[in-house]
């Protein structure tokens, strides 16, 4: 983690989807709730990302209507998202709306009763006084993809999303490194295990007890996907999970989302934890949470918090040329040799954010090797930062 990954090849997009016929994709007739139809336009929708190349067809949502089930399907090619809801039906049939146009002209109407039909002039969404007309796609330009294959696990919905929100947000946003995009998922001998880095930071979150993968067994989850995932938890019980050879399904409630696997090797994490820590600062998690928030405001342009360690507590400082510094001082445990150590003030602050428990550990070796943070008393999370080097 010290030294920047090489770029690697993006991964190759050929997806197995097939081309259905539909009987029609006119006279699509129902009505329902203005929420329940805003949440499955907005929940279907995060699966649409403008990358679906050759096929336009893929900026719109497609709308499936059998008797009263209405299936609202997002994708780009490589994330599919299909929300279920039951809807008065009229009119079976199939149809595709622009995934922002149909997605805000719904979120706009007033609560109450939406009639939804399509006919020759497009689809016609009438709320109240509101009457909106929208053109259409053909639906039968919409690939429908083969479900994913593999034996399903049943988790606990709280302990996963935990879980997630702890994890997913240290994955990589660059997309020229593919592989740091995505969240290991690895076989531990106690269960299952949660890894993601984006090089500059590495979270692991450990399920005990909990078994989906085979012995030795990792896959690699789109970071994107599992933040999906993550989003429509809320306060779910279950979280049924399929693997398969190339892709994922995760299931909450009425919605599922598939997802291609990723690729590649993930870096070897586990070499980067230092084994041995001799200096270790424990410090209130929400009074060092607020002191770095403040200390931060004077940290522009990319100025790192700077962290004063000794046997007196814990300062903070923020020095920004020509804007001025910030400073506090916090009531802290400290063994080992004074040592002042930099990092980025927003990763710090996300490791913060989702530690458990009210008290942290950060354990250092000096100001230029990796830094862990953990919750004292709580060994299932665990938290690598890459110091900043300073003058």
């Amino acid at each position: 983690m010290g030294d920047t990954p090489q770029s690697t090849a993006p991964i190759a997009t050929t997806t197995r989807f097939k081309f259905w016929p539909i009987e029609s994709d006119k006279l699509v007739k129902f009505r329902c709730e203005r929420d329940v139809l805003d949440r499955a336009f907005s929940v279907a929708r995060r699966a649409v990302s403008g990358r679906g190349g050759n096929l336009p067809v893929l900026s719109g949502l497609n709308l499936q209507l059998t008797g009263n089930r209405l299936t609202v399907v997002g994708s780009d090619l490589d994330l599919t998202i299909r929300v279920a809801a039951e809807v008065g039906g009229e009119q079976d049939g199939s149809v595709v709306l622009s995934a922002q146009l149909g997605s805000d002209i719904v979120r706009a109407m007033d609560s109450g009763q939406v009639e939804f039909s399509v006919g020759d002039d497009g689809a016609s969404l009438v709320s109240g006084r509101s009457d909106f007309s929208l053109r259409v796609m053909p639906a039968d330009e919409y690939p429908r993809f083969e479900e994913p294959g593999g034996e399903s696990v049943t988790l606990d919905a709280l302990m996963v999303s935990a879980a997630l929100d702890q994890v997913v947000k240290a994955a990589s946003i660059d997309d020229a490194r593919p592989i740091l995009t995505g969240v290991l998922m690895a076989a531990e001998e106690d269960g299952l295990r949660f890894v993601a880095t984006d090089s500059y930071r590495l979270a692991v979150r450990d399920l005990p007890g909990t078994s989906i993968l085979g012995r030795d067994q990792t896959v690699l989850v789109p970071s994107r996907a599992l933040d999906a995932v993550a989003r429509i938890l809320g306060d779910a019980s279950d979280l049924t999970i399929r693997l398969g050879e190339r892709d994922a399904c995760f299931v909450v409630d009425d919605v599922q989302i598939v997802t291609r696997l990723i690729e590649g090797e993930f870096p070897n994490y586990r070499g980067l934890i230092p084994v041995d820590h001799p200096n270790s600062l424990v410090v209130d998690r929400l009074a060092l949470l607020d002191a770095v928030r403040r200390v931060g405001i004077l940290a522009k342009d990319s100025t790192p918090v700077r962290l004063a360690m000794s046997s007196d507590g814990l300062e903070l400082m923020a020095i920004t040329q020509d804007v001025g510094q910030a400073r506090e001082t916090l009531d802290a445990e400290y063994t080992g040799s004074d040592l002042t150590v930099a990092f980025n003030p927003e990763y710090l602050l996300d490791g913060l954010e989702v530690s458990p428990g009210d008290e942290v550990r950060l354990d250092t070796v000096d100001s230029l090797k990796p830094a862990i943070l953990r919750s004292t008393g709580d060994d299932q999370f665990l938290y690598l930062l890459m110091p900043v080097r300073v003058s």
